[in-house]
């Protein structure tokens, strides 16, 4: 069976429908929505339901590979999670960008569906969240934690098998971008930060542009973004022409995550190339962002400007997408 892409893979809590993990991928957004927002009470995972059974045995070093060993005709009875190495890091919340390994296991035939310790031996740049089985599986968790989480048929989709989910929980990644800082750049808009990292965007009146222009306001040193990867950023979109902020990760309190291949023209030429670690200011006309359609505030015929920490990213080959 072919694993849809991680951003897409869904969990569904016992009394509520949690929507699909891939938010705003679509061709005609230039970011996903960031109107959804960190749960600041208590740490509640989708996955705390019920312990995962005992009969399911799982055998391997933290950050290392795993075997996974079931019972003669194992189901799971719910969405269940069971931690087997309490780590004694800061507690992963919502939001949260983190290095961690995953392999996840046909619990009908045993088959690795996935492992990421082959693929990402350093651990797999994460987004946490409770709309994603990864960062479900995580979540309310420790760092140094493992964890082994249950996946009932038809949980990731419609005709899906039954799943089991190991995950390693290994270090927390920082949320804005940490490269090395480049001088500004001449005829683009001015950016400040707040003590966060969030950015604010000053125009300087020179003309709108009538071409896509990309700088770097950080040079990050992590592993370049390529063609259809899976992108982790922060970033705010503002009106080119009076720098109005339409959209921002930083007012929602997470990050977001997203495909290159799913955004507008002007913003994958943003990411695509960069390092993990970067900080990016991208300027476009709008025929490389909504043209002559506009999009919610965004109006008809709007040149666009973004300021977008790259955090993490998924490779596309490494991920099956």
């Amino acid at each position: 069976m072919r694993i849809r892409p991680i951003a897409s893979l869904s969990v569904a809590a016992a009394a509520v429908l949690l929507l699909a993990g891939c938010t705003g991928s679509s061709p005609d957004s230039p970011t996903p929505d960031a109107s959804g927002s960190a749960d600041a009470g208590a740490c509640q995972s989708a996955l705390s339901q019920g312990e995962v059974s005992s009969d399911v045995q799982v055998s391997g070093d933290f950050q290392g590979k795993v075997e996974v060993k079931l019972p003669d005709g194992y189901t799971p009875g719910g969405l269940e999670r069971t931690t087997l190495v309490e780590g004694s890091g800061q507690q992963v919340r919502a939001g949260d960008v983190l290095k961690a390994n995953f392999t996840l296991v046909d619990a009908t035939t045993g088959e690795v569906q996935l492992e990421t310790q082959s693929t990402e031996p350093d651990g797999m740049d994460t987004l946490i969240s409770s709309q994603q089985i990864f960062g479900a599986a995580l979540e309310c968790a420790t760092i140094g934690s493992r964890t082994v989480s249950a996946f009932p048929a038809g949980v990731l989709g419609e005709g899906s098998p039954a799943f089991l989910l190991v995950a390693d929980a290994i270090e927390e990644l920082p949320t804005r971008a940490t490269g090395t800082e480049v001088a500004p750049a001449e005829g683009m808009p001015t950016v400040t930060f707040d003590d966060k990292g969030a950015p604010t965007i000053t125009m300087t009146g020179a003309p709108a542009p009538t071409e896509t222009r990309v700088v770097n306001l950080r040079q990050g040193d992590g592993d370049v973004v390529n063609p259809g990867d899976q992108v982790i950023v922060q970033y705010t979109g503002a009106l080119y022409d009076d720098g109005t902020v339409f959209d921002s990760s930083w007012t929602s309190g997470t990050p977001a995550e997203f495909a290159t291949t799913g955004v507008v023209p002007g913003f994958r030429k943003a990411l695509e190339g960069q390092t993990v670690g970067s900080q990016v200011l991208v300027v476009m006309p709008a025929s490389d962002g909504y043209g002559d359609q506009g999009q919610g505030s965004i109006p008809a015929n709007a040149p666009l400007v973004f300021v977008v920490d790259i955090l993490g990213v998924q490779h596309a080959a490494a991920t099956g997408q």
